[in-house]
């Protein structure tokens, strides 16, 4: 149909089990930004890949429901949306579990500490505890990042199967977010490799000029990696020689007292 959105198109789903116009309107929601808060009704087409009339409906589906408003013209989300990401948070015991360790890990590190999952290839933020601003970006919950150069990532990609972890690799963008970033195959390879040996990974301005952070996994009943713990310093006030020495231990500590909490949790 010509309302389609592109992707669509080019990798077809079963009819019986995929509800295209539900799939629309999460293209919809999924159009708007930090880049694109309001978006006139050509602009949410364009962006889909929807026609006007398609993406007219479903904008005023969701104005119906509370989740759009608009002037006339353009429409935003409403704070109503955040409703569908608190239902993942709330049905997550880890959040809970993990909030008042991490208080106490930035406490005592006085450093930035963040709880992440994966999603294809990049990480999304689901718990922040901050102690003062480390990054020109301005990262909360929802945030995501690019796997591949994060701690956080990295320590996600190496509790994945093989040839799973590889297969994204080979269809993530790349491109040098610093002189540091590590771009080829085989480096990338390496360095997953040595955080899924040693049991926790290091990034040093990988990702951003003076950022550096390390990474622990947090383990579920199963020992099964759930998600990843990390803190974030300056590298001008902390090299990677005196996070490794002064701060991986009480990371450790307190991703493994997370993990152990989700170990004698039944959900």
């Amino acid at each position: 149909m010509d309302d389609t959105p592109s992707d669509l198109s080019v990798n077809p789903k079963p009819g019986d089990s995929y509800v295209q116009s539900f799939a629309r309107g999460l293209e919809v929601i999924r159009s708007f930004s930090a880049a694109a808060p309001q978006q006139t009704l050509s602009e949410v087409a364009a962006a889909t890949g929807l026609t006007r009339a398609g993406a007219r409906r479903i904008l005023l589906t969701l104005q119906t429901l509370g989740y759009v408003e608009s002037d006339g013209r353009l429409f935003c989300l409403t704070p109503r949306i955040l409703d569908l990401g608190f239902a993942y948070l709330s049905s997550m015991p880890i959040w809970d579990l993990a909030e008042p360790v991490m208080e106490a890990l930035v406490d005592r590190v006085h450093e930035s500490c963040s709880a992440a999952v994966l999603d294809g290839h990049e990480i999304v933020y689901v718990l922040r505890v901050h102690t003062h601003k480390i990054m020109s970006t301005n990262l909360g919950v929802g945030s995501r990042l690019p796997a591949f150069w994060t701690s956080l990532g990295r320590v996600l990609l190496a509790a994945l199967p093989e040839d799973d972890m590889r297969a994204r690799l080979a269809q993530v963008p790349r491109h040098a977010f610093t002189p540091h970033t590590a771009l080829d195959d085989a480096t990338l390879l390496a360095r997953i490799a040595e955080a899924r040996q040693q049991g926790w990974c290091l990034v040093n301005q990988e990702l951003e000029e003076g950022l550096i952070s390390i990474a622990a996994p947090l383990k579920n009943r199963a020992g099964h990696t759930v998600a990843a713990l990390n803190i974030s310093g300056q590298a001008n006030r902390t090299s990677a020689q005196m996070m490794q020495e002064q701060l991986l231990p009480a990371l450790l500590e307190a991703s493994q007292a997370i993990s152990r909490t989700l170990g004698t949790r039944r959900r």
